[in-house]
């Protein structure tokens, strides 16, 4: 009978064992970048003025190499089904919250872009993908959009409320996506 899969629990008994261990902890200690303090504190501010904890921006800022410029919200995320109706106080106060953060919001119908670029707190706001539009299309109108934003697609993250704006955020090569919930909860520290 041969034995199954990690049936030596991983030990290695060859001769050399200690010293291969050695040279990859090194090997995988100079790969990690040491930063300076002081980058490590602007960075943390950054965060901060995102309205994000430092652990998700170092994470975004790692998979992008970029800052972040802004968000892009859906009128879902913000809780708003139609044109009259307020974005939730919580919300409106995550919002005023951010410093130096480009807000486009993507409106589902009924709500409309005009109704939305009037509030306060939005920058600019765009018609979202239809809803069975292909990925192809649904790439196009992100690369149309951030032209128009003048801004590299990776510098957003996009923050949603459903699966199908999931999908926009890897259609749209944007740099992440978060769940409305993660981003709008208060944070805690």
């Amino acid at each position: 009978m041969m034995p199954g899969i990690g049936h030596n629990s991983g030990r290695v008994v060859e001769p050399g064992q200690s010293w291969r261990k050695h040279v990859w902890t090194k090997a995988r200690k100079t790969l990690m970048p040491t930063l300076p303090i002081e980058v490590v504190r602007l960075r943390v501010k950054r965060a901060a003025e995102l309205g994000l904890p430092y652990k998700t921006y170092a994470g975004i800022r790692a998979s992008t190499g970029h800052d972040l410029i802004g968000f892009m919200f859906s009128t879902n995320a913000l809780q708003v089904m139609r044109d009259g109706q307020a974005i939730p106080h919580d919300r409106r106060e995550k919002l005023d919250q951010t410093v130096a953060t480009a807000r486009v919001v993507l409106t589902h119908r009924p709500v409309s872009p005009a109704y939305m670029a009037d509030l306060g707190q939005i920058d600019r706001a765009y018609e979202a993908p239809a809803f069975g539009q292909s990925w192809a299309k649904t790439r196009d109108y992100f690369a149309q959009i951030t032209r128009r934003e003048n801004v590299p697609a990776d510098r957003y993250v996009l923050v949603g409320d459903t699966g199908i704006e999931r999908g926009w955020c890897e259609a749209g090569k944007l740099a992440g996506y978060l769940t409305a919930e993660s981003y709008f909860e208060p944070q805690v520290g």
